[in-house]
């Protein structure tokens, strides 16, 4: 049974789509991107603020599942810039602290011009 995930301490879905859905004991996320959840607005700033605040996003998610950053089995990331690897990696490195396995791709354009997002597979 899929069991669909809501908080508002993320930002809303901007398509039709869920923040995050549970499905046999595994938390699977949509993109997140670095919205502010109480305006909407994307942050203003470089690679390095914008990564920070996905991370935020992508752990007011987990929190709302019952789940934490030490149970993320798998996390795609897109990057507009792999010039930007090394930075994003910085903050990356503080949340995800096991290690989990993971997918960086550089992409042509993300949605609302940001220049990452990252998505996660979680245990419940």
């Amino acid at each position: 049974m899929l069991q669909k995930i809501n908080t508002d301490k993320a930002p809303a879905a901007i398509g039709p789509y869920s923040q995050a859905v549970i499905v046999n004991g595994m938390l699977y996320t949509s993109g997140q991107v670095p919205i502010i959840p109480a305006t909407g607005e994307v942050i203003e700033g470089d690679i390095t603020v914008q990564a920070q605040l996905v991370m935020e996003n992508i752990g007011a998610l987990l929190t709302e599942a019952g789940s934490s950053y030490s149970s993320v089995v798998k996390t795609t990331c897109f990057l507009a810039d792999m010039a930007d690897f090394a930075a994003f990696n910085g903050v990356y490195e503080r949340y995800f602290t096991e290690k989990p396995a993971r997918s960086c791709v550089a992409v042509r354009q993300l949605p609302k011009n940001v220049l990452c997002e990252v998505e996660v597979i979680a245990c419940i």
